[in-house]
């Protein structure tokens, strides 16, 4: 296990900075996750701290030592590609082999460590089979095996189930928990799938612009956003923001899971709204309703599916799920009394808009 430290760390590709006076700290034997859109900087990030990329002026540390000038290979770090980087004309056992082989190995030594790797990852039936009579997920799993062998302090992976369809990614999402669990090894995950974030993380690290938005638990990260960007662009559908004309001017957001549908008003401690069903979108257990309002549109998805387009509804959001940010996007606290006040003028006034 290491723990990984970036001190004022910027990164720039000529006249370009990607990266300026980032400090952070990833803490050992925990599964991170570096998610955010395209462009944002995780994945030079995420090269940084293997050393196939430098940093432009700052220091790395691993596990308490400054690796900021040392080579790749004596980072004890490992990497698994996107495109996982097997070689197509060894055998699944030469591919995981090679590089002990390369470190001069003995041949008793290769032969416990990848017998105990393939146990772990489920290969040991296919040693002497090709990677390309395999399936994309056995050829990760390869992947995540010649890293294993290296017994590295930190697992560094780029996308690694971008490649993969759906279910397979959802089922290659359980098997890299699993993973984690038995190694009790750093790991370092890129990805800018908010659901890969959500569903694996003990520590979600969220970039926008060379810039974190916000590091926390998935579940600070998704329930007490620190600023608008996270709102948005943590959860799916992404959270309403509508926007609130007050003597002071506020953004008001709420999750689409947050919001109750009824066919009448229903008196709660919460905001109050009347719409009509736009559109509807079946998702098995929940449905997703598109509600227009005057000239606000949000989303809100139920577990009740009863509910046809045309109709109208009333929506209903209790305060404790209303979310509040000043006009620069950062999160704001509001006491229940302040947030009828602002709701019941806006209300008054009908001036809700998007």
């Amino acid at each position: 296990m290491a723990e990984i430290q970036f001190k004022n760390i910027s990164k720039s590709y000529g006249s370009t900075k990607v990266i300026d006076n980032l400090n952070l700290t990833i803490e050992e034997g925990k599964f991170t996750v570096l998610v955010g859109p395209s462009g944002c900087g995780k994945t030079t990030l995420l090269r940084m701290i293997a050393g196939i990329e430098l940093q432009t002026s700052g220091q790395i540390f691993i596990n308490g030592k400054n690796v900021s000038r040392t080579s790749p290979g004596k980072r004890d770090v490992a990497m698994v590609f996107q495109n996982y980087a097997i070689y197509p004309t060894m055998t699944v056992r030469g591919n995981i082999e090679y590089g002990l082989k390369n470190n001069k190995v003995s041949r008793e030594k290769r032969e416990e460590l990848i017998n105990n790797i393939t146990s772990i990852v489920g290969l040991k039936p296919y040693l002497d089979r090709k990677p390309s009579t395999l399936s994309g997920g056995q050829r990760q799993r390869i992947a995540l095996a010649r890293a294993m062998v290296k017994q590295p302090a930190v697992f560094l992976m780029d996308e690694p189930l971008s490649n993969l369809d759906a279910k397979l990614r959802a089922q290659m999402r359980l098997e890299l928990i699993e993973l984690h669990k038995k190694l009790g090894t750093t790991f370092v995950y890129v990805t800018h799938d908010q659901i890969e974030a959500m569903s694996m993380a003990d520590q979600i690290i969220l970039m926008n612009d060379g810039k974190i938005q916000q590091e926390a638990s998935p579940e600070e990260i998704y329930f007490e956003p620190k600023n608008l960007f996270t709102a948005q662009f943590m959860g799916t559908p992404p959270m309403n923001i509508l926007h609130v004309s007050n003597e002071a001017q506020y953004k008001m957001g709420f999750r689409p899971e947050a919001a109750q549908l009824s066919e009448a008003t229903k008196t709660s401690n919460g905001m109050n709204l009347k719409g009509v069903i736009i559109t509807r979108e079946m998702l098995g257990s929940e449905t997703i309703y598109q509600v227009k309002n005057s000239e606000q549109t949000f989303m809100v998805k139920s577990t009740n599916r009863n509910f046809k387009v045309g109709m109208e509804v009333h929506v209903t959001v209790k305060y404790e799920d209303l979310i509040f940010f000043d006009l620069q996007g950062a999160a704001i606290s509001l006491t229940n009394d302040e947030i009828s006040s602002i709701l019941m003028k806006q209300q008054g006034e009908k001036q809700w808009n998007l």
